[in-house]
């Protein structure tokens, strides 16, 4: 089928759709349509700030839907008057209505960043890196009524590092799963790839975040620390607290030390040199290299010991999230 011949719909709203809607254009689809989410005031000053879909949309200088609701009659008939062949979807942020999925005469086709069934829901990427997998993934899916519980059309993977964070791996697969739905579509499209129900029983589920995720158990073994830190970066942010009720962001890298030889209790500082600040974990120790203390700046974690905002002996513990 001629790209330039099939009527897209697109619906996204993180970045992590961005590289999906960009590939394509550059492929030769008709993108007819692009849906997102309203734009919302953030931060401190409450500024108003658009979807990064919302903004690639209007430089691409794409028509834009921004429904509060897809639940309406005057939304469903907008969406119906693009009269979308395909809807494509990646990280748009809500679940769609029969209605919509109905709509067009190839479907709705998800890019959903995790290897399904596992991590179905809206933080996969986050959850696999907390979690400490070795690999992730992208699927495209054909979407239906349920949480990703769609039949599979492909999957695409990739290794995870120890050092890879969650912004990492999310970059990597919003790439990888352009790159899939390109490669993918003229096969969806002309039924060579036939979608392939979901093995339900491997399912896992990959709630939001919210920022009490980010609070940091020293009891854990160290490579679960290590992994809760680099898995909630860059939002929430992982953190502890000091015995004086100081709240610390810790930052990856966090490196596990394990073995025999660490003294004192979960959450002890045991010591700090020029590689960092060892913290004692359940199985071991880790090494916290960056440490940001709350309205301070990020610094080496040395630097905070020496400015006795921590102290060796302390014990670092959990605290109600900022």
């Amino acid at each position: 089928m001629d790209p330039a011949a099939l009527r897209v719909t697109f619906m996204g709203s993180a970045s992590f759709a961005v590289p999906s809607l960009v590939a394509l254009v550059e492929a030769g689809y008709r993108v007819v349509q692009v849906v997102t989410r309203l734009d919302k005031p953030r931060g401190r000053g409450l500024e108003i700030a658009r979807t990064p879909i919302a903004e690639r949309a209007t430089a691409l200088g794409l028509p834009l839907f921004q429904p509060k609701t897809l639940r309406t009659p005057e939304v469903l008939e907008a969406l119906r008057a693009a009269a979308p062949d395909l809807i494509v979807v990646a990280a748009y942020g809500r679940i769609l209505p029969a209605e919509v999925l109905a709509l067009p005469r190839f479907g709705c086709v998800n890019v959903h960043g995790s290897i399904l069934p596992k991590y179905r829901g809206a933080a996969p990427v986050q959850w696999a890196v907390i979690r400490g997998e070795a690999e992730a993934g992208v699927t495209l899916m054909r979407m239906d009524e349920g949480l990703d519980t769609g039949p599979i059309l492909a999957i695409r993977t990739l290794p995870i590092g120890e050092r890879d964070t969650a912004a990492t791996v999310y970059d990597r697969l919003a790439d990888l799963g352009a790159e899939a739905l390109v490669a993918c579509l003229p096969g969806i499209l002309d039924g060579s790839i036939p979608p392939v129900p979901q093995d339900s029983d491997g399912a896992t589920l990959a709630p939001p975040l919210d920022k009490d995720v980010g609070a940091i158990d020293w009891a854990a073994p160290s490579r679960v620390v290590r992994d809760l830190v680099r898995g909630v970066e860059p939002w929430p942010g992982a953190f502890t607290n000091t015995p004086a009720g100081l709240r610390l962001r810790v930052f990856p890298p966090v490196v596990p030390e394990i073995g025999g030889g660490f003294d004192g209790v979960p959450g002890q500082v045991l010591g700090v040199d020029r590689d960092g600040m060892v913290v004692r974990t359940g199985d071991g120790a880790v090494r916290v290299l960056h440490v940001q203390p709350a309205g301070s700046r990020r610094m080496d974690a040395r630097d905070a010991v020496a400015g006795r905002r921590v102290r060796v002996g302390d014990v670092l513990g959990p605290g109600e999230s900022a």
